[in-house]
């Protein structure tokens, strides 16, 4: 009988010392981003979705296209100011599979997402290759 009730008590202390942890994590809002956690109330799996923008590495080496939806050249970089904006697009024009191509510089306002390319608005073939070489 000893042994049943010390069985018992063991249990009971084990549930008593197991709700209050459960309590805290019901009470506690997840944090902004989190999308799954575990039992474990240090560990927690945190996503982060992207509502607005689009990353940088997408438009670099995105087609860019005229207003007349002509193929025209790729975004090439980006440069940012002190401020972190960017405001130059690097843009690759004529040459073939890379070889003979020259970098132009256009302001990054210019450019408008199109889906998966670039259109730089008021820009042709012949006005890009007109420009002057962009230098690093």
């Amino acid at each position: 009988m000893l042994k049943l009730s010390s069985a018992i008590v063991t249990t009971l202390v084990a549930a008593m010392t197991a709700l209050p942890v459960a309590a805290q994590q019901a009470d506690q809002a997840a944090p902004p981003g989190v999308v799954a956690t575990t039992n474990n109330p240090n560990l927690s799996v945190a996503s982060v979705r992207l509502e607005n923008g689009v990353r940088t590495s997408k438009l670099i080496g995105s087609a860019v296209y005229s207003e007349q939806n002509e193929r025209i050249g790729s975004v090439d970089d980006l440069v940012m100011t002190g401020d972190d904006k960017i405001t130059v697009a690097i843009v690759s024009v004529g040459g073939f599979l890379g070889m003979g191509s020259k970098l132009v510089a256009m302001p990054f306002g210019q450019l408008k997402r199109d889906g998966d390319h670039v259109v730089l608005q008021g820009a042709t073939k012949d006005s890009l290759n007109a420009m002057p070489n962009f230098v690093y």
